[in-house]
């Protein structure tokens, strides 16, 4: 009789099955909006990193070029200072798809205002300093 109660016992109850389900689901609540934070402030870091870029290419050029401070350097020319085949080099536009436009020579370059509004949560005005508002 014992034999036979033990070899029955090979399968797992739905409330134990219920259990870990309930277990995963509140892992998964707890680190999704980690992951959404994380992502979106890499992509703020992003946006700065290519903010630091178009300033040098705008640099470089008006040195190549012999322009003075003020002059307005559209992105077809400040785009080919950049790496070739990046995406910057390619669009002359944000990650999040803003265009950064033409560029002033000594002037330091701006967040798109869209690009800011979406990111404004995870990076505050400290963050973009110099590039931000």
């Amino acid at each position: 009789m014992f034999t036979k109660l033990n070899s029955r016992r090979g399968a797992f109850t739905l409330v134990e099955i219920m259990i870990v389900v309930a277990i995963i689901a509140l892992l998964a609540a707890i680190a999704v909006p980690g992951f959404l934070r994380a992502r979106k402030r890499s992509q703020a870091s992003r946006i700065l990193n290519d903010l630091r870029m178009i300033d040098g290419a705008v640099d470089q050029y008006a040195i190549e070029t012999n322009r003075s401070t003020g002059f307005a350097v559209g992105t077809t020319d400040w785009t080919n200072y950049l790496k070739k085949n990046s995406s910057l080099y390619n669009t002359g536009r944000s990650l999040l798809g803003s265009a950064y436009g033409a560029q002033t020579v000594d002037t330091i370059p701006q967040v798109p205002a869209s690009d800011l509004a979406v990111l404004s949560d995870v990076a505050t005005t400290g963050f973009w300093s110099p590039y931000g508002p």
